[in-house]
């Protein structure tokens, strides 16, 4: 909840943090508060950022960018921005995690960009809660946190004050989401219209990419994976891989899950989809003839379990993703 007077929102700048992400959201807030201040100028300020910057050596947060009459006003909102390359993990950060636990105990919202996950991990506040990451971040957060119930498919995840965000670019979701939370959704429409961005509501399965494994040990499981992605157009059952792979049937399939996290099934799908993916992306051949290039002898089927592993329909998808002129000729979308 907001405090009383001017929400204090603070944006976190740790070591390697990406500040591309932590400038823009602070400009978005400073274009929030402007908009705010047309609307009711008597209560100007109504929104105040402070740039945070923890020293390692003393423990201290120093606070920059506010008016010295906010700069040690309690904070509203905490913000951790992505990582411009490894997760913040290491020794020289666990200094910081008793600062921000202390935080969430005085009432603040605590909110993550991509990697800043692993800092709300690491200090506590994750457990028991929903979360999300970058989807390349999945396999190193699962690893580090195989308690947290982790919803990567998702580009927001809020737990109460505890908010998560997926992607690098995913601070302009965010962002609206903490304007939204402390103004309402018209002062959050309002922000993203100015600025013309989306409001919240994608999803980040939109943009992952699905990287099958192959370096998990299992010769006879990859012999079949091999096999595999070399006939995503043709119709495949679970015995050919099998015997492919030199194995019985049972002991196949125990030992794919355990390879690949999937069913064999589910594997497929996931192949067959992504190739759709990059297709539609490229081609313009219509939406059923690259359902059929990828092994979906029904349109029908092809388009729900799309729509199910991506969160759009081929057609949706080709719309927001296709790097070619599609609108001559007739191979358009259908």
């Amino acid at each position: 909840m907001r405090r009383h007077g001017a929400a204090h929102i603070g944006i976190v700048t740790y070591r390697g943090a990406q500040l591309s992400a932590a400038l823009g959201l602070a400009d978005l807030f400073d274009v929030a508060e402007e908009l705010l201040a047309a609307r009711r100028p008597e209560a100007s300020p109504q929104l105040v950022v402070s740039r945070l910057l923890f020293d390692v050596a003393t423990g201290v947060m120093l606070t920059e960018g506010a008016e010295e009459t906010f700069a040690k006003a309690p904070l509203t909102a905490i913000l951790l921005p992505p990582s411009r390359g490894e997760p913040p993990v290491g020794d020289e950060f666990a200094p910081l995690l008793p600062w921000l636990r202390a935080q969430r105990e005085e009432g603040a919202i605590l909110a993550s960009v991509c990697a800043g996950a692993f800092l709300l991990a690491r200090a506590g506040l994750l457990e028991g809660k929903p979360a999300t990451t970058h989807w390349a971040l999945v396999d190193d957060f699962r690893a580090m946190f195989p308690d947290i119930a982790l919803q990567p498919d998702r580009l927001l995840v809020t737990a109460g004050d505890i908010i998560t965000a997926g992607g690098l670019m995913a601070w302009t979701d965010l962002g609206l989401l903490i304007v939204e939370r402390l103004f309402g959704a018209e002062a959050m429409i309002e922000t993203a219209r100015f600025l013309l961005i989306d409001p919240p509501g994608r999803e980040q399965r939109y943009y992952s990419d699905f990287r099958p494994s192959r370096d998990h040990g299992d010769p006879n499981i990859l012999k079949a994976q091999q096999w595999f992605e070399s006939r995503l157009s043709r119709e495949v059952s679970v015995e050919e891989m099998a015997g492919v792979a030199g194995l019985e049937q049972r002991t196949f399939l125990r030992r794919f899950q355990k390879a690949l996290g999937l069913k064999p099934i589910e594997y497929c799908q996931q192949m067959r989809v992504a190739e759709a993916r990059r297709r539609l992306e490229t081609s313009a051949a219509s939406i059923d003839q690259i359902g059929w290039e990828c092994g979906y002898r029904d349109p029908a089927s092809f388009r729900k379990i799309f729509l199910r592993i991506v969160g759009l329909t081929p057609a949706d998808y080709r719309r927001r993703f296709h790097s070619g002129d599609m609108t001559t000729g007739s191979d358009q979308p259908r």
